[in-house]
């Protein structure tokens, strides 16, 4: 196996064990990058002096001592970051033109708490601009490609972040969620990608999409991997008033727990018209394969289902339009001419439904709604641990199928965006290829703060397949 694919897992017990470098772990990434990206597209911005730089001082740290890694747990292993994350002296663009040639003054929490734990930033990664997307066409430098296949989107808005970690340009990427944009791209990609529990991981230092939705997660090649992350990233940040004061867990310590007796729901309205055959059958497998593991399946309703989109296109648009009014050219450069369709589209919607006269009977109906679907799964998770789910209702589509059709574009989060609203977690693991070697995933959710039990589940299931192990024929 070459470096470049190693899990953070196996990258440091051979970093531990001398059996190679940080300097060639950092290399065989930046290799692999170099190899890739000019047809991928899945990064923007590469630091491969600093980089290489970094793992050079680990390694001097390293040969003189050993004892370095109980301080900084992810000492020596490179990384990635979707292109919303503020990193020092590091250029930041959320995918958009507006701020081409923006270098930020600090670092996000999540950026921060990854390199003082050893962690090395090999570059930034695509994204729809400003995170308005499902499938990184909206991105201002240019679509990503499916790593699968080239002629497919990634996903999105997070398609650079999982296409990097699926075509093993990077050993673990941190993306963010605010309808399904972490979820929704590792399903496209078989990659693990988790969206955290509202305030679970800080959220100072991200440009904002839409405030009371955006979740920082990992995306990785394992489950493993995605909680070991999560241990470290998530907490209280003085900086961020909506991050939670509850305890971290230490989540890989409870990875291997038995699973038996516990109850899966699965919400009929999940799986009735719209859902792809392939997709249904992917998910069957992993039914039976949970069942054959000691779960209990519990069918169970949750009736706001059909308001979710809905709710979604009003609130983020909303929230969106507040936002996006601060690049006005003074602090940033580039003038509002420079929005993308897109981001235009969302910010006269949000206007729209925020302004005198329609406030009421939009905005303030739409938070009503977002309050019924939060009741909803509180009602559903009554009778059944966790629920499981198809993230999206189709495999990946081709580039430019869905572009000129923004409500069906629109369409594709119909399972993801509930989650947001609810603020609960969902935990995103492959589970299947379509008959053309499309990647297909499900997800698994919980009550907020049960990202421990999902884990749990979702690594169970992949010590019984060998889904997350396949790799693109690059």
């Amino acid at each position: 196996m070459n470096l470049n694919q190693l899990t953070i897992k196996d990258a440091k017990e051979g970093l531990q064990q001398k059996k190679f470098s940080s300097v060639e772990l950092t290399k065989a990434c930046l290799d692999q990058i170099e190899k890739h990206n000019k047809e991928l597209n899945a990064f923007l911005i590469v630091c491969k002096d600093s980089v290489l730089e970094q793992a050079k001082k680990v390694d001097a740290l390293l040969a003189s001592r050993s004892e370095a890694w109980e301080a900084t747990p992810l000492l020596g292993i490179p990384f990635s970051m979707k292109d919303i994350y503020s990193t020092k002296n590091v250029r930041t663009t959320a995918g958009s033109k507006i701020l081409d040639n923006y270098i930020p003054p600090y670092n996000a929490t999540v950026y921060q708490k990854l390199i003082d734990a050893g962690a090395i930033l090999l570059g930034k990664t695509n994204c729809d601009a400003w995170g308005h997307g499902a499938s990184t066409e909206n991105s201002d430098f240019g679509v990503t490609k499916n790593p699968w296949n080239k002629e497919y989107v990634a996903g999105g808005s997070s398609g650079g972040s999982t296409a990097a970690i699926s075509s093993d340009m990077t050993i673990f990427e941190i993306g963010e969620d605010t309808g399904g944009s972490i979820r929704l791209p590792a399903s496209f990609c078989s990659t693990v990608g988790l969206k955290v529990t509202y305030g679970r991981v800080s959220r100072y230092g991200a440009i904002a999409y839409a405030s009371s939705l955006d979740s920082m997660g990992p995306i990785a090649k394992n489950v493993y991997d995605a909680a070991y992350i999560l241990e470290i990233i998530a907490g209280k940040d003085e900086k961020d008033a909506t991050s939670s004061p509850n305890n971290v867990p230490n989540y890989t310590d409870r990875l291997n727990d038995n699973i038996k007796g516990l109850r899966v729901g699965l919400p009929k309205e999940f799986f009735g018209k719209g859902l792809d055959t392939e997709v249904k059958q992917a998910i069957d497998a992993a039914i039976k394969t949970l069942t054959s593991q000691g779960t209990e399946i519990v069918e169970i309703s949750i009736p706001s289902v059909e308001y979710g989109i809905a709710t979604y296109y009003i609130i983020a648009p909303s929230e969106t339009s507040s936002n996006l009014a601060r690049y006005d050219g003074i602090r940033y450069g580039n003038d509002r001419s420079s929005f993308g369709d897109e981001a235009k589209r969302r910010i006269m919607l949000g206007t729209y439904a925020l302004s005198a006269g329609y406030y009421d009977a939009y905005y303030k109906k739409a938070m009503q709604v977002r309050t019924l679907i939060k009741n909803d799964f509180e009602k559903a998770f009554s009778s059944c641990d966790v629920i499981l789910s198809p993230v999206s209702p189709t495999p990946p589509f081709k580039i430019g199928e869905k572009a000129d059709d923004p409500l069906q574009m629109y369409l594709v989060d119909v399972y993801t965006v509930l989650i947001n609203l609810a603020g609960i977690p969902s935990l995103a693991v492959p589970c299947g290829f379509s008959k053309d070697g499309l990647p297909i995933g499900m997800q698994i959710l919980g009550p907020q703060f049960s990202e421990e039990k999902l884990f749990q589940i979702g690594h169970a299931y992949e010590q019984a397949t060998e889904w997350h192990k396949q790799k693109p024929n690059l």
